[in-house]
């Protein structure tokens, strides 16, 4: 009879088809190691299945127009800060592409947007990343640079999509079919790649600045008006980076 420590290390190296056969072999051991083992790993199972069935849902609006053609997810991330690009991201799954835990970024923690942003890499079709910088955003205003990145991001996409799904918008001089979707990071797993994408790279971008830079805390608050970086921006002025047409209430404060 094998050791408790020994199936211990049989679950947790089992894939699930594995754990479906463990199970059958451990059923009649009596021992409460044993049991508690399977327990737990058919609750990792079963939340296995409720996450199945929640990407389920997110697939509705690919399902919907995948008739059409390549359907596309486009999203942004930065739209609100005082520092930093705006950046787009946009992502063309394959049909039934399973990313589990893949949702609206904003729910997601840092460390599992890293990870999800490697495998939606990985497993797209196609994907693109486009940006507008701060200068940018103050010469023709925040909607229409955001715009701008989106366009940029649809751009580099080979092949290039039949079917657009947006989080909200539409967007101008795009020749295709745009689906705009309210809340369209938590409804479509497309749109939601494609929030991971531009989130996860502003992020970045934002960590780098923070080196160039720390005395505004960019790694803290990614360039966003929180408490402290307005007392930077009060002490210190502001930086390259900083979005004049967003800042002046601040700057006028520190004359």
């Amino acid at each position: 009879m094998k050791q408790i420590k020994e199936i211990r290390e049989q679950f947790s190296q089992a894939g699930e088809a594995e754990l479906l056969q463990l199970f059958k072999e451990y059923e009649n051991d009596s021992r409460s190691g044993v049991r508690g083992l399977i327990v737990q790993y058919q609750k990792k199972l079963d939340r296995l299945t409720v996450e199945r069935k929640r990407l389920e849902q997110m697939r509705i609006y690919e399902h919907k127009y995948e008739k059409l053609g390549l359907v596309c997810g486009i999203d942004e991330a930065g739209r609100g800060p005082l520092a930093g690009p705006v950046v787009a991201g946009a992502v063309i799954l394959p049909a039934d592409c399973e990313i589990l835990y893949l949702n609206d970024s904003k729910k997601l923690t840092p460390a599992r947007r890293e990870e999800l942003f490697a495998e939606i890499e990985e497993k797209a079709v196609a994907y693109g990343i486009g940006m507008a910088s701060p200068a940018r955003i103050d010469e023709i205003n925040i909607l229409q640079a955001t715009y701008e990145a989106m366009r940029e991001a649809i751009s580099m996409l080979r092949p290039q999509p039949q079917v657009l799904l947006n989080d909200a918008v539409t967007i101008p001089e795009i020749t295709f079919r745009q689906v705009p979707i309210i809340g369209g990071d938590g409804k479509s797993l497309s749109i939601a790649a494609a929030s991971v994408l531009a989130k996860v790279t502003r992020d970045r971008l934002m960590l780098e600045y923070d080196k160039i830079m720390p005395e505004y805390g960019f790694a803290a608050h990614k360039g966003y008006g929180t408490a402290a970086h307005i007392e930077a921006l009060k002490k210190y002025g502001p930086s390259p980076i900083h979005r004049k047409t967003f800042i002046g209430h601040f700057v006028g404060e520190c004359e």
